[in-house]
């Protein structure tokens, strides 16, 4: 953390030269039950199962209603997100496709990903989804530990979770699986021998997460017995060396993966790129020329039904002040290990350089950035140490 505070040169407004990439987040808000880390807008499948057919409607109502925010403006990767959005079936996501097709123009080879659970996993399915145009599928896997999906609250076994794989190793050249580290009472050798399941596929990507305690979940409530800060360092330390090994680069502070696959949706995110989000509780960032604007839906699945029919899905919007904007564009760039291009930095949010002079120096200074006056990254302790580095660009209060 810096020694003084750092001021920042006081703008008020902006002026965007261009409009950043856009992409198009679909929220599925059901799981079949919840998991007690999850802090994600999900909620158990309803007794009666997936409302498909009414959630479509309000996601394309919703859809409708953010056009002429974004008239002109191409898509450049989807995300079929949630919840578990492999509980639809593959015809529905076919039809869902098609509609978002022809009300959003789509980049040639657009990436769309849809998670999966390996809980709903069927024979066939996955090459149904690949099929209905889905071209890089995420797998929830989190571990193969059987003792240990059991204390994470998941609805399928290590068994479940290989077959899963071979299966999207049949119908995906790109795929993610989905792990967690730090686990209840997990051990170094434990985590060791997932990442010897998991490297055993050969997986493009990997994206591999500390397990935290989130507030307002079951865990903040009832926390388990998790390793201490020195073991899971220890334990990231043989997951950076292992995935290496393998060929896989850590481009970004959770994710690992062989050249020509990284997520180009969430790569977007991390360059403040714009997104569209539809989709119960979905979160959206919209750039005009004179401002950034920021939005969440309705959180609750019936009631953003509701109002997505209406044309009133949008329950919250602000315009991001101008001296918030250098945080959240380094909350973001900074995930990133070989960090962003400085001019970046003034295309995404309006800001000169100037505007951030002191705590780029500041940084520097500590150890904790490399700045080479056209690209800037976390340094190898800054990338140890990343909150310390973002916070150091948080607006004077």
């Amino acid at each position: 953390m810096p020694e003084a505070p750092i001021v920042f040169q006081g703008r008020q407004s902006i002026a965007l030269t261009e409009l950043p990439p856009l992409s198009l987040y679909v929220h599925f808000p059901w799981c079949l039950r919840k998991c007690p880390y999850c802090d994600f807008n999900s909620h158990a499948l309803p007794a009666d199962g997936v409302p498909q057919t009414a959630y479509f409607n309000a996601l394309l109502s919703d859809l409708q209603t953010m056009l002429p925010l974004v008239w002109g403006r191409s898509v450049q990767s989807v995300f079929i997100g949630g919840g578990t959005p492999s509980l639809l079936t593959p015809d529905g996501v076919n039809e869902l496709l098609s509609q978002l097709r022809a009300l959003l123009p789509l980049v040639p080879g657009c990436e769309i990903t849809l998670e999966a659970n390996p809980g709903t996993f069927e024979a066939d399915r996955f090459q149904a989804f690949s099929q209905a145009g889905v071209t890089r599928l995420s797998l929830g896997v989190q571990s193969f530990n059987d003792q240990k999906l059991k204390a994470l609250g998941r609805v399928h076994n290590a068994a479940q979770a290989c077959a899963a794989i071979e299966e999207v190793q049949k119908h995906f050249a790109t795929f993610n699986l989905d792990l967690m580290y730090a686990l209840p009472a997990q051990s170094l050798d434990e985590l060791s021998a997932d990442l010897n399941t998991a490297l055993g596929y050969q997986p493009p990507h990997i994206s591999i997460y500390h397990l935290t305690m989130e507030p307002n979940t079951y865990f903040a409530k009832y926390p388990p017995q998790v390793p201490d800060d020195d073991l899971a360092a220890e334990m990231l330390d043989l997951i950076t060396e292992r995935t290496g090994r393998a060929g896989m680069l850590r481009y970004e502070i959770s994710a690992y993966a062989k050249t020509g696959h990284q997520c180009a949706h969430n790569r977007n995110y991390w360059e403040f790129g714009d997104y569209i989000g539809i989709g119960a509780g979905a979160h959206g960032k919209i750039s005009f020329p004179d401002r950034i604007v920021r939005q969440v839906k309705h959180r609750d699945p019936m009631l953003y039904m509701q109002k997505a029919l209406q044309g009133q899905a949008l329950a919250q919007e602000h315009v991001v002040a101008p001296d918030e904007l250098a945080f959240e564009f380094m909350l973001n760039a900074l995930r990133l290990k070989e960090g962003v291009a400085l001019r970046l930095l003034t295309q995404r949010t309006g800001l000169p350089v100037q505007a951030v002079t002191d705590p780029l120096e500041c940084a520097v200074q500590q150890g904790l950035l490399e700045n080479d006056g056209l690209q800037i990254r976390p340094s190898a302790k800054g990338f140890d140490f990343l909150s310390d580095l973002q916070e150091m660009f948080l607006p004077p209060t």
